[in-house]
């Protein structure tokens, strides 16, 4: 049973995602403010986390950035604003998912399902007893049993989404990607205005795995088609 916390100073809402997911069963932990997530991520054992945006003591987009120094979970901001302005700026802080308030319930849970099975899916392999699979070039190398992603021999630590993104470019080395090809891929679903969202979670992956992410080596952009993972000897 995975153990999600719902962290939103409106104490209504928090009960009524509670009823949500505990009914598809999940374990629900509960805190009203950025500051007290921060802390129970460090205290508790949490698989996701759905935060809202606008909260006393510390908002959501500043708790992401405390919470993404040190831990890798899966996290769906939730928020009244709606511009894309916003949501860019959610996933720049290392969100993963980002959803509008009012929202359906049923599309939250659906969202949760999701972000789940990718982060239960990072380290599952190796108790599989899966052979190893290595994705290398020049110096970039992803064990995809290992879930682990190094440069020059040192360890990066990606979110999920990222992991996964990356994944598809260096399986398939040398093929372009289209924005809408890369998200259906990841996302499970159909392409909308994806071209922030998968630009995002692209300037995330290369500042973690390029030495200048202005001119990359590994990850480039095919202009006006798409991304790829560029084949290195």
């Amino acid at each position: 049973m995975a153990n999600i916390l719902v962290c939103d100073d409106d104490k209504d809402i928090v009960e009524a995602i509670d009823i949500y997911l505990t009914q598809e069963g999940y374990h629900v932990l509960k805190a009203y403010d950025g500051e007290e997530a921060v802390r129970m991520l460090r205290n508790d054992s949490v698989d996701l986390l759905i935060i809202d945006v606008m909260m006393p003591k510390l908002d959501g987009i500043r708790a992401t950035v405390k919470i993404r120094e040190e831990n890798p979970l899966p996290i769906i901001i939730l928020s009244a604003k709606s511009e894309d302005a916003d949501k860019i700026l959610g996933l720049n802080v290392g969100a993963d998912d980002y959803i509008t308030k009012p929202f359906n319930p049923l599309e939250l849970v659906a969202r949760v399902k999701s972000q789940i099975r990718r982060y239960t899916r990072l380290g599952s392999a190796v108790q599989h007893g899966a052979l190893e699979h290595v994705y290398e070039t020049g110096g970039l190398s992803v064990n995809d049993d290992l879930k682990e992603v190094r440069v020059d021999g040192e360890l990066v630590k990606l979110t999920p989404i990222e992991y996964n993104i990356l994944l598809l470019l260096v399986k398939n080395q040398g093929k372009v990607f289209s924005i809408n090809q890369i998200y259906e891929s990841i996302w499970n679903e159909e392409a909308f205005a994806a071209d922030n969202t998968v630009a995002v979670h692209i300037r995330h992956i290369r500042e973690k795995i390029e030495i200048n992410p202005k001119e990359p080596r590994y990850l480039k952009v095919a202009w006006g088609l798409g991304y790829k993972v560029e084949k290195i000897k």
